[in-house]
């Protein structure tokens, strides 16, 4: 059976390139060029350099034009990496012809942050749905896993046909195991459901906390309830929901639930993917939105939390926001 395997070799050596049009956009997208370096990191791969590509108009081939194609390409080479990283969304096809005009490995950072996810699932359910997130993103690129058929197998019509073929059938099979993986998180989520339904039968209230990735989510959780879930300075540390009980100073118990933290220009398709994980923050009776004071990106970062939660349909729940970090 083919297993959906978008980068054949291990990548060491990383160049980052963000697309800007406009000289508003170049603040913002430095700052997230530093981030997406972190994340890229957080992989095990080294980020040798970067580029901030100034453009007047985006181009449907290669997203840049000639000229800064080629620039990049060869300050690529020159550092000698092995994978371009993009901090744009890049289409299946920018995505092929950057990989057939480098001879290497292109992704972009949709594609970074699913495999973060997937170095981070512990549980069945983030393990689900970090592999739907991955299979729905690499339905659409299935070709580039047969640019190589030509050259393997001789380059001739009937060749192709036959690799033509191979594609529709692992399309098929990718999308088989879309419908199975929904399935198999159906239960998952029904299983859920249940043990929330039973803690819910003792009246008492629940509050999530929400924030962006890193904030101190979980350490703050660790300090109120005197628990010892993992905690480490890295993005995305946590991905699994995680509940402890505390008793407030009235004596009153309070079940608090640690959430996946949220970052900038994530995929909709992982929103979607995790709002099994995030229906902890829907049925909470209030949200507790932890704030990284020591960031350059305080503000931003708020707005991107608020975002997510009006995707969902909850920011008007009542949200107590606490300053963390600063220190």
């Amino acid at each position: 059976m083919f297993e959906v395997s978008e980068k054949p070799r291990r990548v060491e050596r990383a160049f980052l390139v963000s697309v800007v049009r406009h000289k508003e956009e170049e603040a913002r997208a430095v700052s997230l060029l530093e981030e997406l370096k972190e994340l890229v990191e957080n992989l095990g791969i080294e980020v040798i350099g970067s580029i901030l590509a100034r453009v007047r108009k985006t181009y449907p081939k290669f997203l840049l034009g000639k000229g800064k194609v080629q620039e990049i390409l060869e300050l690529a080479q020159a550092a000698d990496c092995d994978v371009i990283v993009f901090d744009n969304e890049l289409t299946p096809g920018q995505q092929r012809n950057w990989e057939k005009e480098s001879k290497g490995a292109v992704i972009d950072r949709h594609e970074v942050i699913i495999d973060v996810f997937a170095d981070r699932a512990q549980t069945r359910e983030a393990v689900l749905q970090v592999e739907l997130a991955r299979l729905e993103y690499s339905l659409p690129r299935l070709r580039r896993a047969w640019t190589h058929l030509g050259r393997q197998r001789g380059g001739g019509v009937t060749q192709r046909g036959e690799g033509e073929a191979q594609l529709e059938l692992d399309q098929r099979m990718v999308r088989d195991k879309i419908a199975s993986t929904k399935r198999e998180l159906v239960q998952v989520i029904r299983q859920r459901t249940v043990s929330r339904k039973r803690r819910r039968r003792v009246p008492v209230p629940t509050a999530s906390i929400v924030g962006y990735t890193n904030a101190g989510k979980s350490t703050l959780l660790n300090k109120l309830t005197g628990s010892d879930i993992y905690v480490a300075d890295k993005l995305f540390a946590t991905l699994d929901p995680t509940s402890r009980k505390m008793n407030l100073p009235s004596g009153r118990g309070l079940v608090l639930t640690d959430t996946v933290g949220f970052v900038r220009n994530l995929p909709h398709r992982l929103v979607d993917a995790f709002k099994a994980t995030l229906e902890e923050a829907l049925v909470a009776d209030f949200l507790i939105h932890v704030v990284d004071l020591s960031s350059g990106e305080t503000v931003d970062q708020m707005e991107t939390t608020l975002e997510v939660l009006d995707e969902l349909g909850i920011v008007e729940k009542k949200i107590i926001t606490v300053f963390n970090k600063v220190d």
